[in-house]
């Protein structure tokens, strides 16, 4: 190489305002976490950049829990769930002494840019952090698939897979037994996860927050089916409707049959991640560094009609989520 063409290098090299990145993930963990993690790791040292991985999520920022990160460090982690960063949930972080301290922080170890993995909460810490100076990118992490402005979420296809395979195990002992089972699933406020494993499923309703139900709707069409020789009826429930125990109690005084819950907890966090999240994993850590690379902050990564955008993160925070109303009417349909 030339000395002209080297003191090019060198003179972009010094005008770069990002030269070192942090990543960390927060809030709950979801399948495909570290995927994107891998992803911003390679793509950012590939591009010349230094790379810091924070553990623990805001709290592990605050407290300085800081270590470089190599090609190495990301090696064997595509196909494990959970998160490598480890995550946590902070209240410190929450405060104006907790952000300044975090910023104190990023500033102490000469990070110049921070990818946050995570979901609703983890991306206000980012718009924080924005808003207060510092550059940020979101990559939405998270099974319940509950930020509007993307079609998809890292986790949430893992989730559903996972709850398709337990409805499918289930079946099976229910129809032995000849019982009605609910299967409580996570979703408080964003049926998503309800909706598209009852669909995948076959599931014989589908009770959701975004939805009020009628109970005595249910128990007609158990009673139905029961008529016409169906050995068995499952109901799947995001928790965000109510409480499972209770709602089966009311069941069974109406079709004179027990009825069995199952709550699936954190079983949906787990597991090992799906094909299409580990794709998203790498395709919006790529997104997020070339953002950073491009002096693009304050945004958030994700995937629109199969095609991988980004948009300013207060806009992703403010767009209302849409409940999949064909989908639920087709799950309806199909239920009969």
């Amino acid at each position: 190489m030339s000395q002209t063409i080297m003191a090019d290098v060198k003179k972009k090299e010094a005008e770069k305002k990002i030269k070192r990145i942090g990543v960390l993930t927060s809030g709950g963990d979801a399948p495909g976490m570290n995927a994107a993690i891998r992803s911003t790791v390679r793509i950012a040292l590939y591009n010349g950049l230094a790379v810091s991985g924070i553990r623990r999520g805001y709290q592990g920022l605050i407290e300085a829990d800081i270590d470089d990160m190599q090609i190495v460090d990301v090696g064997d982690i595509i196909n494990r769930g959970g998160t490598k960063l480890l995550t946590a949930r902070s209240e410190d972080f929450m405060t104006e002494v907790g952000q300044k301290r975090a910023l104190d922080v990023l500033r102490m170890f000469e990070i110049d840019g921070l990818v946050v993995i995570g979901g609703d909460g983890s991306f206000k810490g980012a718009k924080r952090l924005w808003d207060m100076g510092f550059p940020t990118i979101g990559i939405p992490g998270t099974i319940d698939n509950d930020l509007a402005y993307t079609d998809l979420t890292l986790g949430f296809d893992t989730a559903v897979s996972t709850v398709v395979s337990a409805i499918n195990n289930l079946r099976d002992t229910s129809s032995s037994h000849g019982r009605v089972s609910i299967v409580e699933v996570m979703g408080r406020h964003c049926g998503d996860i309800a909706l598209f494993a009852g669909l995948a499923g076959g599931v014989e309703d589908i009770l959701v927050p975004e939805r009020k139900f009628d109970l005595d709707e249910v128990a007609r069409k158990i009673l139905q089916g029961r008529r016409r020789g169906k050995l068995h009826s499952i109901i799947l429930i995001a928790e965000g409707v109510g409480k499972s125990y209770e709602i089966a109690e009311r069941l069974e005084a109406l079709i004179h049959q027990e009825v069995r819950v199952t709550v699936l907890g954190y079983l949906q966090r787990g597991g090992t991640p799906s094909v299409t999240d580990r794709i998203l994993g790498a395709q919006f850590g790529q997104r997020a560094v070339e953002l950073l690379l491009e002096d693009k902050f304050g945004r958030v990564v994700g995937i629109r009609d199969n095609k991988i955008m980004d948009m300013a993160i207060e806009e992703a925070l403010n767009e209302p989520k849409r409940f999949d109303q064909d989908k639920y009417d087709l799950a309806e349909i199909l239920s009969l």
